[in-house]
Parts: C-alpha cells; sequence; structure tokens
C-alpha cells in the first residue's frame, strides 16, 4: 500500500462488509489509481471550492490536511460550526503544485476563480483533479483535468472511495469534517440519495472519533439570528411569488439587502425551505440580483428536477439541490426563463415517472 504525505493523511477504508461496501469497477479504479498517483507526486497543493461553498464542499476541503484551501468569496457565518473554516483563504497562492477542485466541475461556479491573473495558465500548466458527486453533469472546465464523478451522498464520500483505493488513513479531525460534509449535503441523512454505503462511511468516521451530536450543537449555535433577522425573514416570507399553479416558488433578494444583511445569516437560506415546504410547491428558487449585472439562484426541491433547472442557465448540482449563475439578465427576464425552464423540467419528470 502507498503511503500518503504528511500532509494528506486523511483517508480511511471503507467498512469491509460484503453487503455494504462500494464495488469499484476497473475504469473506476484506473482514474483512482491517476488521482492518488498525482497526490503522491505532489508537494503542495491548493483545493478549490466554488463560488457558492456549501457545508459539502467545506467539509471535504477541511478534510485535507497542511495544504491552501482557496474559495474567492468569504465563508458565509451559516457554515462557521465547521472547525477550521478560517483555513480558507481568498488570496490565490503562487507557489503551489497541484489543484484539487471540490463539489463542482461547472465553469459558471467558478468564473471569478478562472479571472484571477495566473489562475488559468496555472490549471493549464499543473495536475488537476476534480470531485463531484453530482452526476449526470459532464465537466465543462476548459483544461486538461482528471475527473472523478461518481453518485455519493457528498463529495467527502467520492473521496472515502479514493481512500479505499489507496488504503490510507484519517485523523479525527478530518474524520469530523468529512462527516459534517454528508451530513450537511444530505440533510442529516435524509435525502433519497443516501443509501447503505452512505451509512457505513459515516458510521467509519464515527468509529475514528467524529461526534455527530458536537456537529449538530455547534449547526444550532450557528443558526440563532439577531432579532433584526427574524423581522427581515417575516419581509422576505410577504414577497414570496408562485407560479406554475403554486409548483415553483420564487422571492427575491436585491443587492441592498444582500450588502445589509449577509454578514449576519444568508438571506436565500433564511426562507428557502419553507418555500419548499408550502403545499403544492416542487421548487423554490432564491435570486439575488447584484450590481454588476450578476444574477445568482439558489435551487431546492422536492423532486429531482433542481439540477435539470440549473442547467438551463449553465449551473450545476443535483436533483434536489442546485444553483446558478448568470450575467447581464435582469430580473424580470431571468423569472420568464425560470418559468420556462421549470414548467419543461416538471413535465420532463412527469412523463418518465
Amino acid at each position: 500500500m502507498p503511503t500518503a504525505p504528511k500532509y494528506y493523511n486523511i483517508f480511511i477504508p471503507l467498512f469491509q462488509s460484503a453487503d455494504i461496501c462500494y464495488n469499484v469497477s476497473m475504469s473506476q479504479a484506473f482514474m483512482f489509481q491517476k488521482v492518488i498517483s498525482q497526490i503522491n507526486d505532489a508537494q503542495k497543493i491548493v483545493v478549490i471550492q466554488a463560488e457558492n461553498p456549501d457545508g459539502d464542499s467545506l467539509g471535504t476541503s477541511l478534510a485535507l490536511e497542511d495544504v491552501i484551501l482557496y474559495c474567492t468569496i468569504d465563508i458565509p457565518k451559516y457554515l462557521r460550526y465547521a472547525q477550521g473554516w478560517d483555513r480558507v483563504t481568498y488570496e490565490w497562492p503562487t507557489d503551489r503544485d497541484m489543484a484539487i477542485i471540490v463539489d463542482t466541475s461547472s465553469t459558471s461556479l467558478l468564473l471569478k476563480t478562472l479571472e484571477i491573473r495566473g489562475v488559468m495558465s496555472f490549471l493549464e500548466s499543473h495536475p488537476v483533479t476534480v470531485i463531484d458527486h453530482h452526476t449526470g453533469m459532464d465537466s465543462d472546465l476548459q483544461f486538461d483535468h482528471t475527473f472523478v464523478n461518481e453518485p455519493a451522498v457528498a463529495s467527502s464520500q467520492v473521496v472515502y472511495d479514493i481512500a479505499q483505493e489507496a488504503g490510507w488513513t484519517i485523523n479525527a479531525d478530518a474524520a469530523e469534517s468529512m462527516l459534517l460534509a454528508m451530513l450537511s449535503d444530505s440533510l442529516g441523512m435524509t435525502t433519497q440519495n443516501v443509501d447503505a454505503a452512505s451509512y457505513s462511511v459515516a458510521a467509519a468516521l464515527v468509529a475514528l472519533g467524529a461526534k455527530p451530536s458536537e456537529i449538530e450543537s455547534r449547526r444550532r449555535e450557528y443558526m440563532k439570528k439577531p432579532a433584526e433577522i427574524l423581522e427581515y425573514k417575516g419581509r422576505l416570507i410577504q414577497r414570496i411569488e408562485y407560479s406554475l399553479d403554486g409548483a415553483l416558488a420564487t422571492v427575491h433578494i436585491p443587492w441592498e439587502e444582500i450588502e445589509q444583511y449577509s454578514d449576519k445569516y444568508n438571506p436565500g437560506v433564511l426562507v428557502i425551505d419553507e418555500m419548499r415546504l408550502v403545499e403544492g410547491v416542487e421548487i423554490a428558487v432564491a435570486v439575488k440580483t447584484y450590481p454588476d449585472g450578476k444574477l445568482t439562484g439558489k435551487i431546492r426541491s422536492n423532486i429531482p428536477i433542481a439540477q435539470a433547472v440549473a442547467g438551463y442557465f449553465g449551473g450545476g448540482g443535483h436533483g434536489y439541490s442546485a444553483g446558478f449563475k448568470v450575467y447581464d439578465m435582469d430580473y424580470d427576464q431571468a423569472i420568464r426563463e425560470l418559468i420556462e425552464a421549470t414548467h419543461k423540467a416538471l413535465q420532463d419528470y412527469k412523463a418518465s415517472n
């Protein structure tokens, strides 16, 4: 078995149960070995998150020891229950010899990163591994890279598969970060993509020192809101609009409110779950508009169409959670196209079920 470098002492084998462990195909095994070889050959690695970091991208990144963790935006406050979140920097490092992109393979979620001077030339001239769990999405990244993409609850679970092939070990801190990523993306192991293998990985991480009760206690602490945020949430709820006979719920968050409230709590996160749980709603979208012409959409759905709707705008994600980012499109046009994309996704879903 190869020995991982100190800065990558992060992985553990899966529980060896014939009933629940993954069956790795020959093509997967070949891809895993290529990634393992790249990691073993690298001395200094930068781990890149998308420009809409979530619990999975942050937790998966934090599981990596002694590497530079990069994201173009500050980590949102609601994610700061993840220990070590302050290791993430938005200053591009200039001394790396490999990059790992986690939890996305979409150019639209890396636009700011790719625009930074020197980044594209680095990615075109150095080994790049992309680790993602959003299946059904082909990478549109315009540089040579090794793409590892398979169905899993979170990207950290894909990393776990690579670990099985490498035989690497993991410490308690990294185990907690990986479990946090899984719990975050699966809404506490309750989404439809959770299976027996997911629970076996989670159990192994707990055995190695991850404490779900401590993760949840910190998460609840960071979920606490100032009184003004609760009042603002009430105003957002009053602004929710419904389309397609109530199947689509949308809310608009303009730049003035992003600027005023985001430092205290992410406005979209405040209401999107309530929107999704309204009777008759199948998909909820929080749309933010920015002064530079950028418009973003955070999508949550009750049926697996979120990825299809996001893909209409060049975004990505998975069936129940996705996002997109566009430029030079005003809010009214975006809503019209969002309604069209949702209508088609709903029709396609009904036709196939």
